[in-house]
Protein backbone atom coordinates (compact mmCIF):
# COMPACT_ATOMS: atom_id res chain seq x y z
CA UNK A 1 0.00 0.00 0.00
CA UNK A 2 1.18 3.32 -0.87
CA UNK A 3 1.77 6.12 2.05
CA UNK A 4 -0.23 8.88 1.08
CA UNK A 5 1.77 11.75 2.51
CA UNK A 6 4.68 10.54 1.07
CA UNK A 7 3.01 10.53 -1.86
CA UNK A 8 1.79 14.24 -1.06
CA UNK A 9 5.38 15.12 -0.38
CA UNK A 10 6.09 13.71 -3.88
CA UNK A 11 3.51 15.42 -6.10
CA UNK A 12 3.91 18.79 -4.16
CA UNK A 13 7.81 18.96 -4.99
CA UNK A 14 7.17 18.53 -8.81
CA UNK A 15 4.08 20.20 -8.59
CA UNK A 16 6.05 23.46 -6.68
CA UNK A 17 9.36 22.97 -8.43
CA UNK A 18 11.54 22.77 -5.35
CA UNK A 19 11.25 21.37 -1.82
CA UNK A 20 11.04 24.73 -0.34
CA UNK A 21 7.75 25.99 -2.17
CA UNK A 22 6.45 22.26 -1.44
CA UNK A 23 6.94 23.08 2.36
CA UNK A 24 5.04 26.27 2.56
CA UNK A 25 2.59 24.29 0.45
CA UNK A 26 2.15 21.65 2.89
CA UNK A 27 3.12 23.46 5.72
CA UNK A 28 6.03 21.38 6.63
CA UNK A 29 9.71 22.16 7.00
CA UNK A 30 12.00 21.49 3.62
CA UNK A 31 13.89 19.14 5.82
CA UNK A 32 11.00 16.92 6.11
CA UNK A 33 9.56 17.18 2.81
CA UNK A 34 12.88 15.82 1.73
CA UNK A 35 12.92 12.82 4.02
CA UNK A 36 9.52 11.90 3.08
CA UNK A 37 10.32 12.44 -0.35
CA UNK A 38 13.81 10.14 0.10
CA UNK A 39 11.99 7.56 2.28
CA UNK A 40 9.39 6.66 -0.78
CA UNK A 41 12.25 7.02 -3.57
CA UNK A 42 14.03 4.04 -0.71
CA UNK A 43 10.72 1.80 -0.29
CA UNK A 44 10.48 1.58 -3.80
CA UNK A 45 13.69 1.35 -5.02
CA UNK A 46 14.19 4.22 -7.80
CA UNK A 47 14.62 7.82 -8.04
CA UNK A 48 11.11 9.87 -8.76
CA UNK A 49 12.57 13.51 -8.35
CA UNK A 50 15.32 14.79 -10.32
CA UNK A 51 16.28 17.56 -8.44
CA UNK A 52 17.45 20.87 -9.63
CA UNK A 53 16.33 23.91 -10.65
CA UNK A 54 13.08 23.41 -11.02
CA UNK A 55 13.05 19.62 -9.86
CA UNK A 56 11.40 17.81 -12.65
CA UNK A 57 9.82 14.12 -12.28
CA UNK A 58 11.71 10.52 -13.37
CA UNK A 59 9.06 8.54 -15.12
CA UNK A 60 8.03 6.85 -11.85
CA UNK A 61 7.79 10.38 -10.18
CA UNK A 62 5.31 11.51 -12.70
CA UNK A 63 3.36 8.48 -12.45
CA UNK A 64 2.83 9.08 -8.56
CA UNK A 65 2.10 12.73 -9.22
CA UNK A 66 -0.56 12.09 -11.62
CA UNK A 67 -1.76 9.51 -9.15
CA UNK A 68 -1.41 12.13 -6.23
CA UNK A 69 -3.76 14.58 -8.15
CA UNK A 70 -6.40 11.94 -9.31
CA UNK A 71 -7.23 11.28 -5.84
CA UNK A 72 -7.13 14.79 -4.81
CA UNK A 73 -9.79 14.93 -7.73
CA UNK A 74 -11.69 12.37 -5.92
CA UNK A 75 -11.76 13.78 -3.14
CA UNK A 76 -12.83 16.83 -4.50
CA UNK A 77 -15.79 14.83 -5.66
CA UNK A 78 -16.56 13.21 -2.83
CA UNK A 79 -16.81 16.34 -1.13
CA UNK A 80 -19.39 17.28 -2.89
CA UNK A 81 -21.66 14.20 -2.62
CA UNK A 82 -21.07 14.26 1.19
CA UNK A 83 -20.65 17.77 3.24
CA UNK A 84 -20.02 16.77 5.98
CA UNK A 85 -16.73 15.27 5.03
CA UNK A 86 -15.62 19.15 4.67
CA UNK A 87 -13.71 20.85 2.25
CA UNK A 88 -11.32 19.06 0.08
CA UNK A 89 -7.81 20.85 -1.27
CA UNK A 90 -8.77 21.79 -4.30
CA UNK A 91 -6.68 19.11 -6.83
CA UNK A 92 -4.41 20.49 -9.57
CA UNK A 93 -5.17 19.17 -12.80
CA UNK A 94 -2.13 18.80 -15.32
CA UNK A 95 -3.09 19.01 -18.67
CA UNK A 96 -1.34 19.11 -22.05
CA UNK A 97 -2.70 22.03 -24.80
CA UNK A 98 -1.14 23.40 -27.86
CA UNK A 99 -0.19 26.89 -28.01
CA UNK A 100 -2.80 27.90 -30.87
CA UNK A 101 -6.08 26.45 -28.79
CA UNK A 102 -4.70 28.27 -25.48
CA UNK A 103 -4.88 31.61 -27.62
CA UNK A 104 -8.21 31.16 -29.37
CA UNK A 105 -10.70 28.68 -27.73
CA UNK A 106 -9.27 27.08 -24.42
CA UNK A 107 -9.38 29.74 -21.94
CA UNK A 108 -13.01 30.08 -21.45
CA UNK A 109 -13.45 26.08 -20.76
CA UNK A 110 -11.39 26.31 -17.59
CA UNK A 111 -12.74 29.85 -16.75
CA UNK A 112 -15.93 28.57 -16.63
CA UNK A 113 -14.89 25.36 -14.43
CA UNK A 114 -11.70 26.80 -12.14
CA UNK A 115 -14.57 29.00 -10.40
CA UNK A 116 -17.24 26.43 -10.35
CA UNK A 117 -15.64 23.68 -8.82
CA UNK A 118 -12.34 25.17 -7.16
CA UNK A 119 -9.99 23.07 -9.30
CA UNK A 120 -6.65 24.60 -9.83
CA UNK A 121 -4.76 23.83 -14.08
CA UNK A 122 -1.31 22.87 -14.51
CA UNK A 123 -1.06 24.22 -18.07
CA UNK A 124 1.46 22.59 -20.37
CA UNK A 125 2.54 24.01 -23.49
CA UNK A 126 3.31 21.06 -26.85
CA UNK A 127 2.79 20.93 -30.65
CA UNK A 128 -0.76 19.88 -31.27
CA UNK A 129 1.59 16.80 -32.76
CA UNK A 130 3.18 15.54 -29.39
CA UNK A 131 0.58 16.76 -26.81
CA UNK A 132 -0.53 13.09 -26.63
CA UNK A 133 2.81 12.27 -25.88
CA UNK A 134 2.62 13.52 -22.25
CA UNK A 135 -0.36 11.55 -21.92
CA UNK A 136 1.76 8.48 -22.82
CA UNK A 137 4.18 9.15 -20.21
CA UNK A 138 1.65 9.93 -17.15
CA UNK A 139 2.43 13.50 -16.94
CA UNK A 140 -0.91 14.97 -17.48
CA UNK A 141 -4.50 13.53 -17.02
CA UNK A 142 -5.63 15.27 -19.98
CA UNK A 143 -4.72 16.54 -23.58
CA UNK A 144 -5.68 18.87 -26.45
CA UNK A 145 -4.11 16.65 -29.40
CA UNK A 146 -4.06 16.09 -33.60
CA UNK A 147 -3.91 12.01 -32.11
CA UNK A 148 -7.18 10.53 -33.25
CA UNK A 149 -6.48 7.06 -31.83
CA UNK A 150 -6.58 6.84 -28.05
CA UNK A 151 -3.44 6.62 -26.07
CA UNK A 152 -3.35 3.31 -24.29
CA UNK A 153 -5.39 3.97 -21.11
CA UNK A 154 -7.41 6.72 -22.64
CA UNK A 155 -10.64 7.83 -24.19
CA UNK A 156 -10.38 10.25 -27.79
CA UNK A 157 -13.22 12.92 -28.54
CA UNK A 158 -13.41 14.64 -31.23
CA UNK A 159 -13.08 18.58 -30.91
CA UNK A 160 -13.38 20.34 -34.22
CA UNK A 161 -10.86 21.66 -36.61
CA UNK A 162 -8.72 24.78 -36.37
CA UNK A 163 -8.61 26.48 -39.22
CA UNK A 164 -5.05 28.39 -40.41
CA UNK A 165 -4.75 31.14 -43.05
CA UNK A 166 -0.90 31.41 -44.44
CA UNK A 167 -0.74 35.19 -44.45
CA UNK A 168 1.37 37.87 -44.63
CA UNK A 169 1.36 41.66 -44.53
CA UNK A 170 0.39 43.03 -48.43
CA UNK A 171 3.71 44.61 -48.75
CA UNK A 172 5.27 41.25 -47.47
CA UNK A 173 3.13 39.51 -50.48
CA UNK A 174 4.12 42.38 -53.15
CA UNK A 175 7.76 42.36 -52.20
CA UNK A 176 7.88 38.19 -52.26
CA UNK A 177 5.30 36.72 -54.20
CA UNK A 178 4.43 39.20 -57.56
CA UNK A 179 5.53 36.63 -59.49
CA UNK A 180 3.16 33.93 -57.25
CA UNK A 181 4.09 31.43 -54.66
CA UNK A 182 6.58 28.85 -56.38
CA UNK A 183 9.53 27.28 -55.40
CA UNK A 184 11.62 30.11 -56.08
CA UNK A 185 9.64 32.33 -54.37
CA UNK A 186 9.22 30.69 -51.50
CA UNK A 187 13.20 29.92 -51.16
CA UNK A 188 13.92 33.70 -50.81
CA UNK A 189 10.92 34.46 -48.67
CA UNK A 190 11.23 34.31 -45.03
CA UNK A 191 8.49 32.13 -43.35
CA UNK A 192 7.18 32.52 -39.45
CA UNK A 193 7.75 28.76 -37.40
CA UNK A 194 6.79 28.44 -33.59
CA UNK A 195 9.28 25.82 -32.46
CA UNK A 196 11.33 22.80 -33.95
CA UNK A 197 8.72 20.70 -33.64
CA UNK A 198 6.40 22.85 -35.90
CA UNK A 199 6.12 21.64 -38.98
CA UNK A 200 3.19 23.02 -40.36
CA UNK A 201 4.69 25.63 -42.82
CA UNK A 202 6.86 23.26 -44.15
CA UNK A 203 3.74 20.69 -44.80
CA UNK A 204 1.99 23.40 -46.72
CA UNK A 205 5.03 24.37 -48.93
CA UNK A 206 5.43 20.31 -49.43
CA UNK A 207 1.16 20.20 -50.24
CA UNK A 208 1.67 23.25 -52.39
CA UNK A 209 4.87 22.28 -54.20
CA UNK A 210 4.73 18.20 -54.14
CA UNK A 211 8.40 17.96 -52.70
CA UNK A 212 10.05 19.31 -49.71
CA UNK A 213 11.69 22.87 -50.13
CA UNK A 214 14.23 24.74 -47.45
CA UNK A 215 13.00 27.75 -46.23
CA UNK A 216 14.38 30.92 -44.44
CA UNK A 217 13.02 30.66 -41.14
CA UNK A 218 12.30 32.96 -38.18
CA UNK A 219 11.31 31.36 -35.01
CA UNK A 220 8.85 32.84 -32.90
CA UNK A 221 7.29 31.20 -29.56
CA UNK A 222 3.88 32.72 -29.59
CA UNK A 223 1.11 33.14 -31.57
CA UNK A 224 0.05 36.38 -31.05
CA UNK A 225 4.05 37.32 -32.08
CA UNK A 226 3.19 34.91 -35.25
CA UNK A 227 0.39 37.45 -35.80
CA UNK A 228 2.67 40.48 -35.03
CA UNK A 229 5.44 39.55 -37.13
CA UNK A 230 3.61 39.27 -40.28
CA UNK A 231 1.83 42.91 -39.69
CA UNK A 232 5.20 43.63 -39.48
CA UNK A 233 6.53 42.10 -42.35
CA UNK A 234 8.89 39.90 -41.04
CA UNK A 235 7.67 37.02 -42.54
CA UNK A 236 4.75 34.40 -43.54
CA UNK A 237 2.84 32.23 -41.92
CA UNK A 238 -0.29 29.89 -41.60
CA UNK A 239 -1.97 32.08 -38.73
CA UNK A 240 -5.35 30.84 -36.41
CA UNK A 241 -8.14 32.35 -38.06
CA UNK A 242 -9.47 33.49 -35.16
CA UNK A 243 -6.83 35.41 -34.26
CA UNK A 244 -6.39 37.48 -38.23
CA UNK A 245 -10.14 37.38 -38.89
CA UNK A 246 -10.59 40.56 -38.68
CA UNK A 247 -7.13 41.71 -39.63
CA UNK A 248 -7.94 39.92 -43.18
CA UNK A 249 -11.34 41.95 -43.31
CA UNK A 250 -9.28 45.39 -42.96
CA UNK A 251 -6.63 44.22 -45.15
CA UNK A 252 -3.84 44.42 -42.36
CA UNK A 253 -2.81 40.67 -43.89
CA UNK A 254 -3.50 39.03 -46.98
CA UNK A 255 -3.35 35.52 -47.61
CA UNK A 256 -0.86 34.55 -49.68
CA UNK A 257 -1.62 33.91 -53.36
CA UNK A 258 -3.75 31.25 -54.23
CA UNK A 259 -3.38 29.39 -50.99
CA UNK A 260 -6.51 27.89 -49.28
CA UNK A 261 -7.46 27.31 -44.90
CA UNK A 262 -5.57 24.77 -43.96
CA UNK A 263 -7.87 22.69 -40.85
CA UNK A 264 -5.96 20.96 -38.37
CA UNK A 265 -8.59 18.74 -36.33
CA UNK A 266 -8.31 18.54 -32.77
CA UNK A 267 -9.29 16.09 -29.83
CA UNK A 268 -9.64 16.02 -26.36
CA UNK A 269 -7.66 13.15 -24.62
CA UNK A 270 -8.48 11.50 -21.45
CA UNK A 271 -7.30 9.11 -19.01
CA UNK A 272 -9.92 6.32 -18.34
CA UNK A 273 -9.19 6.16 -14.81
CA UNK A 274 -10.07 9.88 -14.72
CA UNK A 275 -12.54 9.94 -17.39
CA UNK A 276 -15.95 9.69 -15.17
CA UNK A 277 -14.20 12.56 -12.29
CA UNK A 278 -13.11 14.84 -15.81
CA UNK A 279 -16.83 14.87 -17.26
CA UNK A 280 -17.82 18.65 -16.24
CA UNK A 281 -14.30 19.60 -17.91
CA UNK A 282 -14.85 17.36 -20.78
CA UNK A 283 -18.00 18.94 -21.63
CA UNK A 284 -16.85 22.49 -20.83
CA UNK A 285 -13.96 21.57 -23.06
CA UNK A 286 -16.50 21.03 -26.02
CA UNK A 287 -18.69 23.97 -25.21
CA UNK A 288 -15.39 25.98 -26.27
CA UNK A 289 -14.12 24.04 -29.06
CA UNK A 290 -17.93 24.55 -30.65
CA UNK A 291 -17.74 28.07 -30.38
CA UNK A 292 -14.21 28.27 -32.67
CA UNK A 293 -13.56 25.06 -34.54
CA UNK A 294 -15.06 24.37 -37.27
CA UNK A 295 -17.03 20.69 -36.93
CA UNK A 296 -16.01 17.72 -38.63
CA UNK A 297 -19.08 17.56 -41.22
CA UNK A 298 -17.59 21.06 -42.59
CA UNK A 299 -14.23 19.98 -43.06
CA UNK A 300 -13.22 18.77 -46.77
CA UNK A 301 -12.97 15.34 -46.98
Amino acid sequence: MLDYPLVAAVAAVLREGSFERAAEALHLTPSAVSQRVKLLEERLGQPLVVRGGPCSATAAGAALARHAEALRLLEADLAEQLPGLGDASAPTLPLAVNADSLATWFLPALARLGPERGWLFDLRLEDQDHTAEQLARGEVLAAVTALATPQRGCRSLALGALRYRATASPAFVARHFAAGVNATTLASAPCLVFNRQDRMQARWVEARLGRPLAVPRHWLPSPQAFVDAALAGLGWGLNPEPLVLDLLARGALVDLPGATPVDVPLHWQTLRAADRLLQPLTRAVADAARTVLHPEKDLPA
